[in-house]
């Protein structure tokens, strides 16, 4: 059974003073906390049983906001990550939740217009390996981005590349196997000392299994800046979905 994993740690800076009294995934977007929109992407896509991974100042506030998961017809189990070292590093604490199977991964403050539900069907009939969400953007040199060749297979991921080799970025929501705790245990810090998501990423390339689905609809990092905290407001109040 495919178990759920949405992150919501990370110090929220770049939303302060609003993150000086809350954590970033806290924040209201639409009509309700930002954790709920990742918490009902994974339940409407019949992922029940989910790990919220966090930091320590908040973590009874995620307990206080979400309880049992009772109220949204799952279960959840609750992991404190002590520092911020990254995604990867984040991920890794769910390797005994996962209990050999395969996970969906959401970031917390990632806000889509639709249901990614297609992507988690994709990657039910997939053999072994990991796969990606794709969303062509504007401005690609902020983000992951995949480089496609011409079979439109992903052959690299670079991370906020000064010239983009495509504008298709990688957006907060990841599939993989169980191999994935292998491969962190493999991954070295950055040069900002964390465990980025991109190498993991890049790994599962280079033993040629790592497949993609591209995002329906809009779809924004909410926890970068003020406007892009407006516009995830604006997706999910005009949204049928939600």
């Amino acid at each position: 059974m495919l178990r759920g994993v949405i992150l919501a740690g990370g110090l929220g800076t770049r939303l302060y003073p609003l993150t000086k009294v809350t954590s970033k995934h806290l924040l209201p977007v639409g009509n309700e906390p930002m954790i709920f929109h990742s918490v009902k992407q994974l339940t409407t896509a019949g992922i029940t049983d989910i790990l919220i991974v966090t930091n320590p100042e908040y973590v009874g506030d995620f307990v206080n906001a979400l309880g049992s998961g009772k109220d949204f017809g799952c279960e959840f189990t609750y992991r404190v990550q002590e520092e911020a070292k990254g995604i990867a590093h984040a991920l890794a604490l769910a390797e005994g939740f996962a209990s050999g199977g395969k996970i969906a991964v959401l970031l917390g403050d990632n806000i889509f217009e639709n249901s990614i539900q297609h992507a988690v069907r994709d990657f039910d009939t997939q053999q072994r390996g990991a796969r990606v969400l794709l969303k062509q953007v504007p401005d690609p040199e902020h983000y992951g981005v995949a480089v496609l060749n011409r079979n439109h297979r992903i052959v690299a991921i670079e991370e906020k590349p000064e010239y983009p080799q495509s504008d298709y970025a990688v957006v907060g929501a990841y599939f993989y196997d169980t191999s994935v705790f292998d491969i962190i245990r493999t991954v070295e810090p950055s040069a900002r000392g964390e465990y980025e998501i991109t190498d993991v990423n890049n790994a599962y390339i280079q033993r040629e299994e790592l497949e993609y689905s591209l995002v329906h609809g809009k779809w924004v990092d909410a926890g970068t800046t003020f406007d892009s905290l407006t516009e995830a407001h604006q997706i999910l109040l005009s949204s049928s979905d939600w």
